[in-house]
């Protein structure tokens, strides 16, 4: 029953008690116009407020980040075709920076910049967000490379060893195995428990369609994250697309795991920056590149590195690519990207004339951090090989000339002959670390002295094979960091011997290959 001395008016009271609430807070939005429209830029005006690196939204569905702020105007980067944006089009703020989902369910994802699926398996399913751009940790966050990142290549955890943490720097010439060399790395970190990202940045359809069949005919396919922004995609999103693919690995890391962040290639993405900066109308500076590009990689590459308990303790270790001319390694983008980096892997069409795959200089390569994060056994096998290639190279110089040799010097020839044909290695075909050091160890020893190449690969794989059923706990010895003792070396000399078969040296070699290796 109702109270005496009050009616129920029904709607009326309703309606009485909305005019007596307090009116709601106004919602103030600010809408620009489109005033020009480039090659993959706009010019905005009439949004005043508007702040650097905002993310704003075009009428036509199109987004793009706030480069150039100035009176009365904003210079904007756009992330999709900017064919469909249009003069006197309206755009407003979303008060947000570009952001990227990340998350265990990118795993086995090929996604584009933003985030978006590439390949057809329906949306991400993630409901973490994380701008794209963040600040590099600081000193105290982070902590020294100790532990080391196997590539499965004889030649880069021989002479050229990565850490754990480690910015290695890829470079050289177009058709040289850039790609290659980072895809077998990515392909020997099976069974390691390192996630994986390849971010893929201006390169062709065709050519990521080839690395997406190597990770997955390797297995790789459940613990590699792809990121593209292909030739074909707007330049701003092969801008944003390294940092999107660091910020990826950063949510990893962030959870204690250890990440390998291949960046295919720099120099697409210094490209795309300059053309951008140069429709913006940035004043170029050298080889007409924006004075900010050293600061642009700089802060990308930073965010990399072995990071303390404190802050994670993962790690992420970042493989860029870099493209030269003509082995012009002091050209701007590559000489920036060496003074940023912990050491480069240098590629040589020198060495690819030779047919000597994977083309790597030692001369010119160089691993700052690496060796210290390399394991004892490798350090021992490998102490000798940079002085005995170098010493070969200098003497295959001099007897192309046709001088009379002495018996030493022959020895030392066939030798760095055969330590030569021994880093060959095929493509998709990373090794065992044990495989790597028997292999190795017969080489330095003599074992393969005066074999050719085919023969000196067939050793090989039959080195690999029996030192694959004859063990013997070395393999659990070097994954502790234990040194190799007589013993070890004594029985990989003795199972490479067995293993080459009548094709090894004679004494008379082997005479030689003593000399050879005390040079």
């Amino acid at each position: 029953m109702q109270p005496e001395g009050r009616r129920d008016n029904g709607p009326l009271d309703l309606v009485q008690a909305l005019l007596d609430s307090p009116p709601p807070a106004p919602k103030v939005s600010e809408i620009g116009r489109v005033a020009e429209v480039g090659a993959g830029i706009a010019i905005v005006t009439g949004l005043a407020r508007a702040l650097a690196d905002e993310l704003l939204e075009f009428a036509s569905g199109i987004r793009g980040i706030v480069f150039d702020v100035e009176p009365g105007r904003l210079g904007v980067v756009l992330l999709g075709p900017s064919e469909v944006v249009v003069p006197g089009e309206e755009v407003s703020r979303t008060g947000r920076v570009v952001s990227v989902p990340v998350g265990p369910a990118l795993l086995g994802r090929v996604v584009d910049a933003l985030g978006r699926p590439l390949d057809g398996k329906g949306p991400v399913d993630a409901v973490i967000l994380r701008p794209v751009e963040a600040e590099a940790p600081g000193i105290l966050s982070r902590s020294a490379v100790e532990r080391p990142l196997a590539s499965g290549l004889k030649v880069i955890d021989a002479a050229v060893p990565v850490g754990l943490g480690q910015r290695e720097l890829i470079v050289g010439d177009r058709q040289t195995g850039k790609t290659s060399i980072a895809v077998d790395t990515i392909l020997n970190q099976k069974d390691t428990g390192v996630i994986c990202v390849y971010c893929a940045i201006g390169q062709r359809g065709d050519a990521v369609a080839k690395v997406i069949g190597a990770l997955g005919a390797g297995g790789m396919t459940g613990q590699t994250v792809v990121l593209v922004a292909g030739d074909e995609d707007a330049p701003g999103l092969s801008y944003i697309a390294p940092y999107a693919a660091m910020t990826v690995a950063e949510a990893f890391a962030a959870r204690g795991g250890d990440v390998l962040v291949v960046m295919d290639d720099l120099t697409h993405h210094a490209h795309s920056y300059r053309e951008v900066s140069l429709l913006l109308r940035r004043p170029p500076g050298r080889e007409a590149f924006p004075g900010d590009i050293f600061y642009v990689h700089a802060r990308l590459l930073e965010r990399a590195g072995q990071f303390a308990r404190s802050a994670g303790g993962g790690s992420i270790t970042a493989l860029p690519i870099v493209e030269t001319q003509a082995e012009n390694l002091s050209a701007y983008i590559p000489t920036n990207l060496i003074s940023i980096t912990d050491g480069q892997i240098y590629l040589s069409p020198r060495v690819v004339r030779k047919n000597q795959f994977p083309a790597v200089d030692l001369g010119v390569s160089v691993s700052r951090v690496g060796g210290k994060a390399q394991s004892r056994a490798f350090r021992e096998v490998a102490g000798n090989l940079r002085v005995t290639l170098s010493q070969f190279e200098e003497l295959e110089e001099f007897a192309r000339f046709g001088t009379r040799l002495d018996q030493a010097t022959r020895a030392r020839l066939t030798r760095g002959a055969a330590v030569r044909a021994a880093l060959r290695q095929p493509e998709r075909d990373p090794m065992p670390a044990v495989a790597q050091l028997a292999v190795l160890i017969a080489a330095m020893e003599g074992v393969l002295d005066g074999m050719d190449a085919a023969a000196v690969a067939a050793a090989g794989a039959a080195i690999r094979k029996a030192m694959r059923s004859d063990d013997q706990g070395l393999a659990a010895r070097i994954a502790a960091n234990e040194p190799l003792s007589d013993e070890d070396r004594a029985r990989i000399v003795e199972t490479a011997r067995r293993a080459a078969g009548p094709g090894g040296p004679a004494a008379g070699g082997q005479k030689g290959g003593d000399d050879g290796a005390n040079a």
